[in-house]
């Protein structure tokens, strides 16, 4: 048996969908910004499976790319949330809505 791009293209597509799944019901800040980073790399594992199906290099590069970009976004997510709790209560997205300009 064989794996083909297929498969990996369902897996994402999984992925991505628990991941969304999961931003939109769980109200944790902490709890959306792994739903987020999941998301993330569904869509770099179909960059790979899509690159490797057609016998590039792109596809791997591009992945890169979002795997820093994810880290530096998860730095700033987490940097943030820390702010956040450390001047009220608690870190609900609810509560935060009051923080619009």
């Amino acid at each position: 048996m064989t794996v083909g791009p297929s498969w990996y293209m369902t897996l994402a597509a999984v992925l991505f969908v628990v991941g969304l799944l999961g931003m939109m019901i769980r109200k944790n800040f902490l709890v959306q910004l792994m739903c987020l980073q999941l998301m993330l790399n569904a869509v770099g594992l179909t960059f790979v499976a899509a690159g490797r199906a057609r016998g590039y290099a792109n596809g791997e590069i591009a992945a890169l790319f979002l795997v820093v970009t994810a880290a530096a976004e998860a730095t700033v997510g987490l940097a943030i949330a820390v702010s956040v709790f450390r001047n009220r209560n608690g870190a609900s997205p609810d509560e935060l809505s009051g923080l619009k300009g």
